[in-house]
């Protein structure tokens, strides 16, 4: 990705590497030339710093109520968010307690409606930043936003928040406050958008080869999620299979026992719809996710215990994708790989990446 920008990468790692685990995507994304890293919450990015990552990083999203976190990240070189006045004054104190320079991005809200601050309340947060700058507290590294349809090239919003974004810019300047880096562009601005990336790019679900946007940018899904054949049997016509019947077999044929349930991740209401691969043919989920385990109706198929089961993986033997996943449920692959539990085990291979 590195190659389509001129811009520094900032691989985004956020929940736990989207699923993927923290600090291998982590590692992963600095080898494959990110020079910034970036977490939502500070414990995954003090985590980082805890597993010795010492590449910037940023972390955006955090309360009032954690100060003792807000000293730690300050202390640990971690880059914070700042889009209102008490965040300021939070940075502030937790500068002087660690005699420290405390790094920030301070944020704009140009139409999500989500964090950052509002167009009418950044006048006087940079004004504020400014003065802190001054007195030697807090040091302006960014200034940054998010956009709401970068999915959709060409919405409409996405020029009237670059327009808001570049008043935002211009006033945070008149403040005297001019970062080193600008960044708004996410995963779908970064491949589809160059006009965004300014100094800085964030990508995100692409990291992992989910392409959050239509259109062949050849990403490989990193992720595959497999399990071996618990239990092979065969069961009468008629035998109600999983809680409630809510399958009833149509005839004689074997089931096959998959050890994954809700507690790892599988939807609940991928009952009787979500996609597995067994032995090279398709199936859907026979009656109810369980919590620790599934059902597949193979019929014929001769299978074993200890057959590899794939529920999704990158799609190229003809298994199901996590996007095949997210359209039987109705919704996005991102939910269905940041939803694997920590019961999974992660297998790494590569390079360049592989599964996990």
């Amino acid at each position: 990705m590195k190659a389509g920008t001129t811009a520094e990468v900032m691989a985004v790692v956020k929940a736990d590497g989207y699923g993927h685990g923290l600090v291998p995507s982590a590692r992963a994304a600095i080898a494959g030339g990110a020079t910034w890293l970036g977490t939502a919450i500070v414990a995954e990015a003090l985590a980082l710093r805890a597993a010795g990552v010492t590449v910037p990083l940023l972390a955006w999203l955090w309360t009032p109520g954690e100060a003792d976190t807000v000293e730690r990240a300050v202390a640990a070189d971690v880059d914070l968010s700042v889009s209102s006045t008490w965040q300021l004054a939070a940075v502030r104190e937790a500068a002087t307690a660690t005699g420290r320079t405390a790094r920030v991005h301070l944020k704009i809200d140009t139409g999500l409606s989500r964090n950052g601050a509002a167009a009418s309340d950044w006048p006087e947060l940079v004004t504020a930043v400014a003065k802190a700058q001054a007195e030697g507290s807090v040091e302006a590294v960014g200034v940054w936003s998010h956009f709401a349809y970068a999915d959709e090239p060409g919405h409409p919003t996405i020029a009237r928040q670059l327009d808001v974004f570049a008043d935002a810019l211009a006033a945070a300047a008149r403040a005297g406050v001019e970062p080193q880096l600008r960044h708004i562009a996410n995963s779908a601005a970064t491949l589809t958008l160059p006009a965004a990336h300014f100094d800085l790019v964030r990508p995100g679900i692409a990291v992992y080869g989910l392409p959050p946007v239509a259109g062949d940018f050849g990403l490989v899904p990193a992720m595959t999620l497999r399990a071996a054949a618990a239990s092979v049997k065969r069961v009468a016509a008629g035998e109600g299979v999983s809680y409630g019947h809510e399958y009833v077999t149509p005839r004689e044929t074997t089931l096959v026992l998959v050890p994954l349930g809700y507690a790892d991740g599988v939807p609940r209401h991928a009952s009787r719809v979500g996609p597995v691969w067994v032995n090279g043919e398709r199936f859907r989920i026979a009656g109810r996710v369980c919590m620790d385990q599934i059902v597949v109706d193979v019929g014929e198929l001769a299978v074993a215990p200890g057959d590899e089961v794939v529920l999704f993986g990158p799609g190229a033997r003809g298994e199901p994708t996590a996007q095949d996943w997210a359209d039987a449920i109705d919704t996005i692959h991102y939910e269905i790989v940041t939803r694997v539990g920590p019961r999974v085990t992660r297998t790494y291979v590569g390079p360049p990446g592989g599964t996990a």
